[in-house]
């Protein structure tokens, strides 16, 4: 139970409702349920159902499709954290004989690998997992369409190997890692790669009548790291407080920060969408606000987990049909609907335990030749670059703990910035990547590349 302050207001709670209530009408669902998630505790949960006198709730599972991936994702991630391998390394170093070795870790995570979207022979989501029982039958002759690492291209496969490369490294079945390693220390007790009861069965709903029929459900078998899970609103939203704050049993908040960047070129007509690819997790932008999760589907089943990190919102929405609600729609709405409805309570300014002089004889207004920046020092020892007004590049950096910071994003991510100082010990300038920032422009006491003008500044007379 949440507090009366983490409690949503009740219209809050009613535009939930309406919004899955439309959904799940005009979808056509079987059964939609749905829950939200506000400053790391789920708040709300709602569903609707067509069977009167019954409604799902945030214990009953549903099939979750492509969500796995972003689990399978976590368990790369982990190995990477421990070691075991770089997300550089190409998949033949690792797992030998595949004939798609040359993709590395990374582009298989963000789909860049080159493979193809789908498994040759018969639809690998309606088809026993047996029929295609080796990497050699998932793949197909020719794995590869794309050259490695040169585009965006959804690769359903590319999971499988690296549910495969989870297998060789930990030498273990990959379902049996990923309850070890992820489910159990999360507390995903109601998420599992067979159904559990209570769970939904899966529909097809005829395009053009009120009529429906049972989907098979299969185990996917090779397939399984791609889509294989079943899971629950209630697990799900816990899931996303770990992918929103990382939790140091499974992965760190710095690596799940990692998860949710940009990781792969993005097609034109992506950027038009406002879409892009993590490692394991879908980005999008529009409206102003920046989403990320991962959307799933199988034959009877639909699922959504988006995420708004700086709104500290998420929401999950689950249906038993093939096709029909928008469900990445929904999610997006669902933490719209929150994060404008009651925005996000700052939390109160306070002072640093300490002030560290040197530090702080760096903060202000600096000029890139001409153009005025200025550096803040931010509450973790680092600093932040960035334009006095307007767009322009800006920085966050991490203390190198010698006196010289690494770039933390944009264009001067990884690039070294430090405080470079005359004899006297004063502050000269400050170097970023060769790049000299002066206290003043031009200023004709530092060495400013290319020198200054000995006339100075002047008019036009």
């Amino acid at each position: 139970m949440t507090s009366p302050e983490e409690d949503l207001l009740p219209a809050t709670r009613r535009a939930l409702l309406h919004r899955i209530a439309v959904a799940q009408s005009a979808g056509r669902a079987p059964s939609l349920t749905a829950a939200v998630v506000r400053g790391g505790r789920t708040v709300w949960h709602g569903a609707r159902t067509s069977v009167d006198g019954h409604s799902p709730d945030a214990d009953v599972q549903y099939r979750i499709g492509s969500i796995t991936k972003t689990f399978t994702a976590v368990l790369v991630l982990r190995l990477r954290d421990e070691g075991l391998l770089d997300l550089g390394d190409r998949l033949e170093k690792h797992v030998p004989g595949t004939g798609a070795g040359e993709a590395t870790i990374a582009g298989l995570l963000a789909h860049t690998g080159g493979l193809a979207a789908e498994s040759p022979g018969p639809w690998w989501e309606r088809t026993p997992g047996s029929l295609r029982p080796g990497l050699a039958d998932v793949l197909g002759e020719e794995p590869l369409l794309h050259p490695v690492g040169r585009r965006h291209h959804y690769s359903n496969p590319g999971y499988t190997l690296l549910g495969a490369l989870v297998e060789e490294v930990r030498g273990a079945p990959w379902e049996d890692v990923l309850r070890r390693e992820v489910l159990e220390p999360l507390g995903l007790t109601r998420t599992s790669t067979r159904p559990r009861p209570p769970y939904a069965g899966g529909w097809a709903v005829h395009p053009w009548a009120d009529v429906m029929q049972a989907e098979p459900v299969e185990d996917l078998g090779r397939m399984a790291p791609a889509g294989q899970l079943w899971s629950t609103a209630g697990d799900l939203a816990r899931f996303a407080v770990f992918l929103t704050y990382g939790d140091d049993k499974v992965l760190s908040t710095e690596s799940v920060r990692e998860m949710r960047a940009p990781a792969a070129p993005a097609e034109a007509a992506d950027v038009a969408d406002g879409m892009a690819y993590g490692l394991g997790l879908q980005i999008t932008h529009g409206d102003g606000r920046m989403l990320v999760g991962h959307s799933g589907s199988l034959p009877g089943f639909l699922a959504n987990l988006t995420i708004g990190v700086e709104d500290a919102v998420a929401a999950v929405v689950l249906a038993n049909c093939t096709s029909g609600p928008q469900l990445s729609a929904v999610g997006a709405d669902l933490v719209r609907i929150v994060a404008e409805a009651e925005p996000r309570i700052p939390e109160p300014w306070r002072p640093l335990p300490e002030a560290d002089t040197a530090l702080l004889e760096l903060a202000g207004p600096w000029y890139w030749g001409t153009s005025a920046f200025v550096l803040r020092l931010t509450a973790d020892a680092g600093v932040c670059l960035e334009p006095l007004a307007g767009g322009g590049r800006r920085s966050r950096f991490r203390p190198n703990g010698d006196g010289t910071w690494r770039g933390l994003e944009g264009y001067y991510a990884g690039e070294l910035l430090r405080a470079v100082r005359r004899p006297d010990g004063t502050v000269s300038h400050l170097d970023l990547g060769s790049f000299v920032f002066t206290r003043k422009p031009y200023d004709e006491d530092a060495p400013v590349p290319g020198g200054v003008d000995p006339e100075g500044w002047r008019g036009i007379g």
